[in-house]
């Protein structure tokens, strides 16, 4: 039976027992098949939500990075035109007398890639990681990434982002 039918696949018990299960099966498993660990993890990095706007001369990313701080995040271009946002979200430490009743927010490695133009400097990214306090004071912490565009010398850029 697949939990992640019946829309159970959320459930923190059910994570662990396809945990178990994965690992389990894994010897009997193609080792050209992506494990179902593999194929849940990709799904939450890929869900990890992100804007991205275009300004006159600058490309503006923005990303979710609730519970990071900026030294759990790694920003950095590949290949001349990749933007890999990468990081890790660790569990807090426990305190004593202090136990779950429930626990769901996803805790791991992410990564998040972008495709970019042709026209941005690739050497002039600046990143900073922003944070804000509810009323209720819940934080909201978010990156925001800033690539700056290649002008030509009408000081306009050549391509938009696909």
């Amino acid at each position: 039976m697949d939990f992640r039918l019946m829309g159970l696949d959320s459930h923190p018990v059910l994570h662990s027992l396809m945990d178990i299960l994965d690992e389990t099966s894994s010897d009997k498993a193609s080792h050209n098949a992506p494990t179902w660990c593999y194929v849940r993890d990709a799904k939450e990095m890929a869900a990890t939500p992100a804007d991205v706007k275009e300004y006159p001369n600058s490309y503006l990313f923005v990303i979710d990075m609730p519970g990071l701080k900026s030294g759990d995040i790694k920003v950095q271009v590949e290949d001349d035109n990749v933007l890999v946002i990468s990081g890790e979200r660790k569990r807090e430490e426990e305190k004593e007398g202090v136990k779950y009743l429930r626990m769901e927010r996803r805790v791991g490695k992410f990564m998040r890639k972008f495709v970019l133009p042709e026209n941005v400097n690739t050497d002039a990214v600046s990143a900073i990681c922003a944070r804000y306090e509810s009323y209720d004071h819940r934080e909201f912490f978010w990156l925001e990434v800033v690539i700056r565009k290649i002008t030509d010398e009408n000081g306009t850029s050549p391509q938009r982002y696909p």
